[in-house]
């Protein structure tokens, strides 16, 4: 169950995301601009499918996520491409990367949530991740926002649900979410920092600007592995 499910978006300058992406992948562009950001996640009754909810593991989550094209076989395929990833959870950061996609950094999280209202900051137990967020729900989808409506931007996000993260020896190893019912709600944000988006390294100044975010809550859903990443060959 996602119990709970932020989504971030930065506006990005191609050519800059273009850089921080592995060998295959490209840029996926919405209205001109590259498009990244956070996804923060609390996952409840987490379990094979065989096992009862009652056993199920919960944990809070964050993942950093590019939107990306590529194709393989001849044919285009959309998702993302996740960088990396924290989480809450012990279990998550011995056997990511190992039994299921992605290695998982271990980090501390911290959630204020009502029903309009929500705060989320993140710190990572080794340092090199910070995020912070307040917002509550909002009627609309903010006009500064490349999406021209809010199903622009549910489509855009459905069609991410495939992820492709580094493995412990550097290949990328997809993992595809599978929802059941699927909605998102405009968030009108009132303060956001990320260490990430923040870093002059990787985004010099003015070339990733804080977008969107987005909620969605309740969905049942199935995490699928998807083996290792391939592509066509790029002329």
């Amino acid at each position: 169950m996602i119990d709970r499910r932020i989504l971030l978006n930065y506006r990005v300058q191609p050519a800059v995301l273009a850089r921080l992406l592995p060998e295959g992948l490209r840029p996926r562009l919405v209205n001109g601009s590259a498009m990244a950001g956070v996804c923060l996640i609390r996952l409840k009754q987490v379990r094979p499918r065989f096992l009862p909810a009652s056993i199920g593991m919960s944990s809070e989550n964050a993942a950093h996520r590019m939107a990306v094209e590529w194709r393989q076989d001849g044919q285009p395929l959309r998702g993302v491409y996740i960088p990396r990833r924290d989480t809450s959870s012990r279990f998550n950061t011995i056997v990511g990367g190992r039994f299921f996609a992605g290695v998982h950094h271990r980090a501390c999280f911290d959630v204020w949530e009502e029903r309009e209202a929500l705060s989320v900051t993140v710190h990572s137990d080794d340092g090199q991740m910070r995020l912070a967020l307040k917002a509550r729900l909002a009627d609309r989808l903010s006009g500064q926002s490349v999406f021209g409506s809010l199903q622009e931007a549910s489509d855009f996000y459905q069609e991410g649900s495939l992820g492709y993260s580094p493995r412990r020896d550097g290949r990328l190893e997809g993992l595809e979410l599978r929802s059941f019912g699927w909605r998102i709600q405009p968030l009108d944000v009132s303060h956001v920092e990320s260490s990430f988006f923040g870093d002059p390294g990787r985004f010099p100044p003015g070339t990733a600007q804080f977008d969107s975010a987005f909620l969605m809550r309740g969905i049942p859903h199935e995490w699928q592995a998807r083996g290792l990443f391939s592509c066509d060959a790029i002329d």
